[in-house]
Formats: C-alpha cells, structure tokens, sequence
C-alpha cells in the first residue's frame, strides 16, 4: 500500500483566463486530499471515496472521476488488468467547486502511484501527471490548479506562447480567507465553451477586460509583496464586478461577497471557475474572519476558514 496527498487551492484572481494568456495569481490552502492504493485481487480497479463533500459533488464528477484515473493510469504506464488496485480517497480538503477538489485527487493519486510502483517520478512529473488527469474536468486545463496542488504557496502563474510558467511570490505574514460556499456543483468543462462565445460575440470587448485583469494582476503582485492588503482586496472586489459583468459569478456567490464585505472583509470575489462553488473574502484580522464566517454558516453555508500565503 502507498499514499499520496495534495493541496487544495484558492485564486485570488486570473480564475478562468489563463488559457487567453491572463496570469493568475493562486495560493494552496492548508487542507489537502489523500488516497492511498493498495494492490488486490481481481481485475481492473476500484474505487472508495470517503472524502466530505458538498452534497451532491461527488455523483456530478463521478464520470469525470472515472475518465480522469483511467487517463493517470494510462500516461503513468500502469496496467489495472495486470496488476488490480483498489484506490481510496480522503483528506480534510472538502471536495466540491472552486478548491481545486480535483487537482488536488489527480495529483495526490499520481504521487501514490509513483510510490506503489517504484517509479520515481520528479515533482514536476507529478505536476505533468495532475495535469493529464485534469482534462476529464476541465476540457484543456490550464495547469494552474494542478501546479499549486503539486507545490503549495502563494503562486503567479502565466501562459505564453503556450509555455506553463510560474513563480512563488512571498509575503511578509499569512493572510486570512473565508471561503463560503454557494453549494452549487458548476461544470468547468463547459466554461472553456462560454469563454469562447464570449470572445465571439464581442471581440473588442473581450480583449479589453482581458487587459485589464491583467493590469489587475500585475497590480496585485507587488502589493502582495510589501503588505498592502487593503489593495488586495480592493482589487479583487473590482476584478469580480468584472465577472459579474460577464456572467461568471452567481447571485449566491456576489450575495455572499456583499456579506463579508458589509462585515469588514477588504475585499471578495467568486474563486475557480465561477457560476457556483466558492467565494474568497480577504480578511484583516482572525477576528473578522471568524465573525464572517459564522454569519455565513448561520444561513446554512459550508464555510473554510483559513491562511493563505506561506509554503
């Protein structure tokens, strides 16, 4: 038997552009998936997945699931017919949208894998692998979510010319996020399909925000960097107003974003690939923080409280 675990994640902005060469700048979340697999009798194999969930997550990706492992097992060079495998998942890392659920079981999987049969894969193959299994979810993922899965910390990642690049950014102390969730299981796959009409319907207009979340990114690294947090936030608030504009929110998620901001947070925005799953509130205190929280969880909400930032 072998284990293999990874990060969850949060974007604090770039979300679901970084395949029209935008930068994202990503943090991993101090909660992770962990699977082991152990070799059994039979054939193929199966699968146990005791991870929590956000009620229904589960059932939606299970075909995906499926799709997805099928596809690391392939691109690792490892035959279930031969050798059966039972895999089983769990962790603290709630699986639902927005967290990186799915990244974060592709490369936890991969990493069990790499251990179970001696292969020795590097870190970066283990990114490589993550990224394999994200397609299943994703249609063409763009690497940002396995990446911080696989390396933890505060990351400013880019595409150009269709090179994967990123960068740790550090930050004088950890900061602290509410993540609320809307409890809506939004499929990603289907966003590249949107994002394309999109860029058709209004080209000019498209290009334009593109500009401008990137000049927003570029804004928000440096003041990540000296501390500037009332920036941060301020940026994010203003980089969701562009999401709603272009319907990548959802009436859940921008009601819980005016929530934490009416309670004190310095900014909020949808994370991930947005029309459900989580929001990030950026907070200035502990304090804050869990007052936020705990008014999102008296309305029924499934809520993380956590520290962003350190590796």
């Amino acid at each position: 038997m072998s284990k293999g675990s990874a990060f969850g994640k949060s974007i604090l902005i770039g979300d679901q552009f970084v395949l029209e060469e935008v930068p994202a700048i990503v943090s991993a979340i101090p909660f992770e998936t962990e699977v082991e697999v152990e070799r059994i009798e039979g054939e193929g194999w199966v699968l146990e997945d005791n991870r929590t969930e956000v009620p229904g997550y589960k059932n939606k990706k299970k075909d995906q699931q499926v799709v997805s492992i099928n596809r690391i097992l392939e691109v690792m060079g490892v035959d279930a017919k031969k050798t059966p495998l039972k895999i089983i998942y769990g962790g603290d890392l709630l699986a639902g949208s927005g967290v990186g659920a799915s990244a974060a079981s592709c490369v936890s999987l991969a990493r069990a894998l790499s251990d179970e049969f001696d292969l020795g894969y590097s870190i970066e193959q283990i990114n490589h692998v993550g990224w394999e299994g994200e397609f299943a979810y994703h249609g063409i993922p763009s690497g940002v979510d396995n990446t911080a899965s696989t390396y933890g910390g505060l990351i400013r990642y880019w595409i150009k010319d269709g090179e994967k690049h990123f960068e740790q950014i550090d930050v004088k102390k950890p900061l602290h996020i509410v993540l609320g969730n809307s409890g809506i299981t939004a499929n990603t796959a289907l966003l590249d399909d949107y994002i394309d009409e999109l860029k058709a319907e209004g080209p000019a207009l498209f290009k334009s925000r593109m500009n401008a979340i990137t000049a927003q990114v570029e804004e928000m690294k440096p003041a990540l960097e000296t501390g500037d947090l009332e920036k941060v936030g301020a940026i994010m608030t203003a980089n969701h107003k562009i999401l709603i504009d272009m319907k990548l929110s959802h009436e859940i998620l921008i009601e819980l974003c005016d929530m934490a901001i009416e309670m004190g947070a310095l900014g909020a925005k949808v994370t991930g690939g947005g029309r459900g799953g989580y929001m990030n509130a950026l907070t200035p205190s502990k304090e804050v923080q869990k007052e936020i929280a705990e008014a999102m969880e008296a309305k029924g909400y499934k809520v993380i409280t956590t520290t962003i930032g350190k590796k």
